[in-house]
């Protein structure tokens, strides 16, 4: 079974812990409709997608 040569101190463990972190998601608003949307994601918007503020897909019109 493998183990360390060496003890790995409490300080060295948590530097490494550090980086474990949830980040907080980024919200845009679009321009168009005023809806709020996560970056660099296209969103429905009264049964349209719109992505960058140009609308992508029409429901209606399929």
């Amino acid at each position: 079974m493998a183990h360390p040569k060496s003890r790995i101190s409490k300080q060295r463990k948590r530097k490494r812990r550090t980086h474990q972190k949830l980040d907080i998601p980024q919200i845009a608003v679009d321009t168009t409709t005023g809806e709020s949307h996560l970056y660099h994601r296209a969103h429905w918007y009264e049964g349209k997608l719109y992505y960058k503020g140009r609308l992508v897909i029409d429901q209606e019109e399929e």
